[in-house]
Formats: C-alpha cells, sequence, structure tokens
C-alpha cells in the first residue's frame, strides 16, 4: 500500500480542526493517511494582501507541511475556503484533493482547478456568493451541492440542519476517497 498523507488546510477564520476539516481529515485518517495540519502564520496578513498575493501566501504557508517524498495519489489535500488557494500546488504537483467551499468567483483558484489533472470534489452551498454549482460541474464530476448552505454549510432552520450536512459532507468525503483516490 502507498503511503498515504493528507494535508489539512484550513480557511480564514478557524484552524484545521474546525468541524468540516476535522471530519475530513478523520475520514482520511481512518483509511491509514497520516495528517499534516496546517496552522496560518501571522493570519492577519492575509486580510492585507490583494486576491493575486494571497494564492503565494497561501502556497508558501502549506509547502513546508507537504511530507518529503510524498507524490500523486498518496498525499491529499483537504482544504477550506482561503486554503482553496492551494489548488495551483495541487494541480502543480499532481495531488487530489478535496476542496470544502472553494473561492470559485476568485480567478487564480478558478485557473488552478481548471490546470489540475488530479481528481478533486468540490464541495458548496447554493447560498454561498463565494459557490458557482455550474461552474463547479464542469470542473470535475465530483461535486456535493447543498441547497440552501452558506459558506460555512450552515442551512437555514434548526441547527440540527447544519449537523446533517456536516454528515452529508463526510459521507461524500468517504465515498470520493473510497472510490476515487484510495479504493
Amino acid at each position: 500500500m502507498t503511503s498515504r498523507h493528507a494535508v489539512i488546510v484550513p480557511g480564514g477564520q478557524y484552524g484545521p480542526h474546525a468541524p468540516l476539516l476535522m471530519f475530513s481529515a478523520d475520514a482520511a485518517e481512518r483509511r491509514g493517511a497520516t495528517l499534516h495540519p496546517v496552522e496560518w502564520k501571522d493570519r492577519e496578513k492575509a486580510l492585507e494582501l490583494t486576491e493575486a498575493q494571497l494564492e503565494a501566501w497561501v502556497i508558501g504557508q502549506v509547502s513546508p507541511h507537504l511530507p518529503l517524498g510524498a507524490a500523486g495519489s498518496g498525499l491529499l489535500l483537504v482544504g477550506k475556503s482561503l486554503g482553496t488557494h492551494a489548488a495551483a500546488l495541487a494541480a502543480e504537483r499532481g495531488h487530489p484533493a478535496v476542496w470544502l467551499t472553494p473561492l470559485l468567483t476568485y480567478p487564480q483558484v478558478r485557473a488552478a482547478l481548471e490546470r489540475s489533472r488530479s481528481p478533486f470534489l468540490l464541495v458548496g452551498g447554493t447560498a454561498d456568493p463565494l459557490w458557482d454549482g455550474d461552474l463547479a460541474r464542469q470542473l470535475t464530476p465530483y461535486v456535493l451541492e447543498v441547497p440552501g448552505a452558506d459558506h460555512g454549510m450552515y442551512v437555514p432552520g434548526p441547527l440540527a440542519a447544519s449537523t446533517a450536512v456536516l454528515g452529508e459532507v463526510a459521507t461524500a468525503v468517504e465515498n470520493f476517497l473510497d472510490e476515487v483516490i484510495w479504493p
């Protein structure tokens, strides 16, 4: 069996142990992956950067967490929101990925996803202004789109409805790993 690794890249508001990332990381770990969580250094600096500068900043923060010698399908990137700027790294190095609430309205993220030749799962909600379901389905056959979910994957109504979405995301990630990445 190939050595499995998962680099967990957070969004801008929370670290790599927030629920969406945690369950995605758990799915990888239960399939034998060693986890490599990224903690942003100087996260406040990202707020000052232009859209064009964010990709380089994210790649600079993520690259040191890539295990040496891990390549191809043995290394999985899992990123949320701001972390989806690492799609350029995944495309360049041929890593499969799970992108949670990707910044599809950012030209650099979209371009990186278009360049990717490795499979990736996109997860987003129809109430997220940064999500584009039609574009997602053009980029990859692996898409989970949740009606009414916002950028945090919360849906209107009782919190139990949003926790059900969390379960739906976890199942989509597990299925993607079992059927596509690590069958």
